[in-house]
């Protein structure tokens, strides 16, 4: 019997909290839910799932990300509606800062699905699948 029911948040740490916040909300359409200014964090949602955006204490001292070297988080995945969305997304983020694609859509696999794969403010790699 599985235990556990799906995600309710994923945490991360930012090197930019705002700048990490405004892609969520301003880009991805998500909901500021709530706030902690002297920790300092920022609760975002998109109705699903929640993510706790947490500011690193100094960003030019954290180390950036690396998927190959560093023990955690090697990327996260979000859902979209359809193909239609996947690739207006695309478009979208190929002109948002500081977001860079790492591949635009494209099969998963042998599979119908399609996905792409990018690295969002602060470096985070980050992967929408239809």
């Amino acid at each position: 019997m599985v235990i556990t029911k799906g995600a309710h948040h994923i945490g991360l740490t930012v090197p930019n909290l705002i700048a990490t916040r405004n892609f969520f909300v301003d880009t991805l359409g998500f909901e500021q839910v709530g706030e902690v200014p002297d920790y300092p964090a920022i609760f975002v949602s998109d109705g699903t799932i929640m993510l706790t955006l947490w500011q690193a204490n100094d960003p030019k001292q954290a180390t950036p990300f690396d998927r190959k070297n560093i023990i955690g988080l090697h990327h996260f995945a979000l859902k979209v509606e359809n193909l239609e969305t996947l690739q207006t997304l695309h478009q979208t983020l190929l002109n948002t800062p500081d977001v860079e694609i790492e591949f635009a859509p494209e099969p998963l696999g042998n599979s119908s699905t399609q996905h792409m794969m990018c690295y969002i403010p602060g470096g985070i790699r980050m992967e929408f699948i239809a």
